[in-house]
């Protein structure tokens, strides 16, 4: 925990990150139990139970663990930075490995079923976010964690990459409250005005997606969490760039 904070502060800090944390988990549980419990649970054969995979494969990959990778610069805000960019990257790989597994899922059960596809805001929205995913990945590999751009263009890009950050993460948790619908629509409409046990799990759900998104956001936007400046990380960018580009250092 960060020293630089105030006691309460870092109290505070804590248990919303906790909170998070909670919040996350118990959006992929629901999500799992839900396909589990009322849709016949997982498989690989192009059956319904293969489009089981890809609500939990988006809630863990694009909800969770994307929104875990942005927090890692939270959580770890005295780390060396580099671990922390390769920490960043690590997790957004594995949410984006994972994320690409739930869209196959859907397009092999389509195919199967000989369902249309892209037709719906869901299918819309869900595919605009994924490409932006993939991009957002790439870019900030080439800008940050490899750099091939000049230190003039990695600084104008950072506010466009942590603002598409945030931007993704609720564009991740929006696609998914719009597939929740749909899904309960297809299964249960005549039933669903009497509150049955998978509408009212489902509800549930998307709450917890909402609060999960809105604690990230809390947590991402102020400035009190922020990574403080570290004097010798900028002692050692500046120098990298007089090495690089001819620059010349400013005087301390």
């Amino acid at each position: 925990m960060d020293e630089s904070l105030p006691c309460s502060g870092r109290s505070v800090f804590a248990v919303l990150v906790g909170a998070s944390q909670l919040l996350g988990l118990t959006a992929v549980v629901l999500t799992g139990v839900w396909m589990g419990k009322y849709h016949g649970g997982y498989a690989w054969d192009g059956s319904a139970q293969e489009f089981n995979l890809h609500p939990l494969c988006m809630v863990l990959g694009l909800v969770f663990l994307q929104g875990d990778a942005i927090l890692v610069y939270r959580v770890f805000r005295n780390e060396a930075k580099r671990n922390i960019k390769i920490l960043h990257g690590i997790i957004h790989l594995l949410a984006l490995i994972i994320s690409i597994v739930g869209f196959v899922a859907v397009f092999d059960f389509h195919k199967a079923a000989k369902i249309p596809d892209m037709y719906s805001l869901h299918s819309w929205c869900g595919m605009i976010t994924m490409v932006l995913f993939c991009l957002q990945w790439v870019m900030g590999l080439l800008f940050f964690l490899f750099p091939v751009a000049s230190s003039q263009l990695r600084a104008v890009y950072l506010p466009v990459h942590v603002f598409c950050g945030l931007l993704l993460l609720v564009m991740a948790v929006g696609s998914s409250l719009l597939g929740i619908t749909e899904k309960l629509l297809f299964s249960i409409m005549p039933t669903y005005s009497l509150f049955p046990a998978e509408g009212v799990l489902a509800n549930v759900l998307g709450i917890v997606l909402v609060c999960f998104g809105a604690v990230l956001g809390y947590l991402i936007t102020k400035d009190d969490y922020r990574r403080p400046p570290n004097p010798e990380e900028e002692a050692l960018s500046v120098h990298f760039k007089t090495l690089t580009e001819g620059g010349t250092p400013a005087t301390p």
